[in-house]
């Protein structure tokens, strides 16, 4: 895709601090730095979200992150902790419609990251959950 700016970092054509590459992705540092170490990886095929990946694309990717992880955790004795995020939809606060997962290391609960989920737990009863549950395990072999 000629204006993804994740396909020019992959191309070359635009600079990037690169940690780890292969012939299907392409892992490096994000731009922002939410906390040191903050990387990204991203598969070098063009796809806008997981919604758009295969088995296939899935099992390259997310194989990778166990060792990525590792890496970025094995490079700084203060890491204690990692968030791995994969933003999918506008929505969802994703900007770049490039596949991406973000591996942002933890040095402490003052870092300056946080995700914060709210407790909605008084609006889904029993049967509520069920109900979800049963539209998911319906569309699960689509």
């Amino acid at each position: 895709m000629t204006d993804c700016i994740f396909c020019k970092i992959i191309a070359g054509e635009i600079p990037s601090v690169k940690v780890y590459e292969d012939a299907d992705v392409l892992a490096f540092l994000d731009i922002s730095q939410a906390t040191k170490g903050h990387t990204l990886l991203v598969p070098k095929k063009h796809v806008p979200d997981v919604f758009a990946y295969d088995a296939t694309l899935a099992a390259t990717v997310f194989s990778r992150l166990p060792k990525l992880a590792r890496a970025i955790q094995a490079s700084d004795p203060q890491i204690t902790g990692m968030n791995i995020l994969n933003n999918n939809g506008a929505v969802a606060y994703q900007s770049v419609f490039h596949s991406h997962i973000h591996l942002i290391p933890r040095y402490s609960d003052q870092d300056d990251f946080s995700i914060h989920f709210g407790d909605h737990s008084d609006r889904f009863d029993t049967a509520a959950l069920n109900a979800v549950a049963d539209a998911i395990r319906a569309k699960v072999g689509d």
